[in-house]
């Protein structure tokens, strides 16, 4: 069983920098592919970050450079830090984890490649 559980939402200011946390059940290391998607009102969710097993990340384009993904496997965390935001980083977040591996640059941003999603936390940017 595995449960996804996001922290350290909330609002900010524009410029003004943030880190989220999801919090894995269980010890996962490495063996699972994790990614922060998000939500903004009005559009489609987008895949943001995605860190595999080896430690290679990707990013979408709008985020290169401020956000930065990473994993503590000794708590078991997933950690967005998320800096310069901006107005349109408004949005839910939610972290996602696939245990078949996150593909490649195109295939990582598929929702239904991920089998355990957490909840979600607000973030807003004013």
């Amino acid at each position: 069983h595995v449960q996804l559980v996001e922290s350290g939402g909330g609002p900010v200011q524009a410029g003004e920098s943030l880190r989220l946390s999801c919090k894995t059940s269980g010890y996962t290391a490495g063996r699972y592919c994790m990614a922060w998607f998000r939500q903004a009102p009005g559009k489609e969710r987008e895949g943001v970050a995605v860190i595999d097993s080896a430690g290679y990340t990707s990013y979408e384009d709008s985020v290169k450079g401020r956000f930065t993904i990473s994993q503590d496997y000794a708590k078991n965390t997933l950690y967005l830090q998320m800096n310069s935001l901006k107005p349109e980083d408004t949005a839910i977040y939610y972290c996602a984890a696939s245990y078949v591996g996150c593909g490649n640059s195109g295939t990582w941003r598929q929702n239904d490649r991920y089998n355990y999603w957490g909840q979600g936390t607000q973030v807003t940017v004013s």
